[in-house]
């Protein structure tokens, strides 16, 4: 074997390591890459005139000292109102987001006359406990799911679960887990982590399907889903592509809503959607309402 042949079969072994351990590594490490928590809350819902009363969940059957879910309850006055479980995307935390307030969308809602329970997912804000994973913020929907039923005295068909961003793929798994749900609402949803990685062009030298871990799956549960559904999207998103709503529509069963939002983004659909946002909610909820008194 010639020097030259010793090198080059030197050159692919350690490509092949860097490889290996950068595979290893994005397997490892890629719930680091998909949340990006902030532990710093710089508003809460009494800075928009919003009554609010903050409420900290437990984790049941945690061994980790610590470990608790930071919640704000925003309830309405009036009797018999229902209430909406806002479940926030992957970067801030619940009192904001990189470039808008989770309480804009909280205040609309609240103003269509829903009480609104919030939660942060451990790692975000005031929440502690582990860094998250989907696995975890799962079960931390669902703890506050519980909480509304056993604490608040909620029935499951007086309960919205309302997801923005990534915070759709984890309600539509809480709807799963709890089919008799009033509905679901997704703004700005994704299909799923496999689909948004080849959206972005990343790591594409890495076989995703071996890769991904983290998977938030949205579009092969929507179709499982058991109640009606309205995805929200602005149409000109440029982190989430409009079209993985439309694909969502598409695959879920009826009852459905699309509603796509000219001029609005990903961030900003509450705000720049103005009445049209309003309107598609209030739609939404009409729908419901006539389909149970028929």
């Amino acid at each position: 074997m010639t020097i030259f042949h010793i090198s080059l079969t030197f050159l692919l072994i350690c490509l092949t390591t860097i490889y290996a351990s950068a595979f290893m590594l994005l397997r490892w490490l890629q719930n680091r890459l998909i949340f990006t928590p902030k532990a710093v809350v710089l508003v809460t819902p009494a800075t928009i005139n919003l009554p609010y009363q903050e409420i900290w969940l437990s984790i049941p059957n945690s061994n980790q000292q610590r470990e608790n879910i930071s919640g704000w309850w925003i309830p309405q006055t009036q009797p018999n109102a229902k209430v909406i479980l806002f479940l926030h995307g992957a970067s801030g935390n619940m009192a904001a987001q990189e470039n808008s307030c989770n309480l804009d969308r909280v205040a609309k809602l609240y103003q269509l006359g829903f009480s609104v329970f919030m939660i942060d997912y451990r790692g975000y804000g005031n929440s502690q406990g582990p860094f998250p994973t989907e696995a975890r913020v799962y079960e931390d929907a669902l703890i506050a799911w519980n909480y509304l039923i056993r604490e608040k005295s909620f029935s499951p068909a007086e309960i919205f679960i309302y997801g923005y961003s990534l915070g759709g793929a984890i309600a539509v798994n809480l709807c799963l887990q709890q089919p008799q749900a009033a509905g679901l609402i997704a703004e700005g949803c994704f299909t799923s982590i496999l689909e948004m990685a080849k959206y972005k062009r990343r790591i594409q030298i890495f076989p995703l399907n071996l890769l991904l871990t983290q998977k938030f799956d949205f579009i092969s549960k929507v179709k499982s889903l058991q109640m009606p559904v309205l995805f929200i999207h602005g149409m000109k998103d440029t982190v989430v592509p409009a079209i993985m709503s439309q694909r969502l529509f598409a695959a879920a069963p009826e009852p459905k809503q699309l509603r796509l939002i000219p001029n609005a983004g990903h961030d900003d659909v509450s705000n720049a959607g103005g009445s049209q946002y309003i309107q598609a909610l209030q739609q939404f909820f009409a729908s419901i309402t006539c389909e149970k008194k028929i």
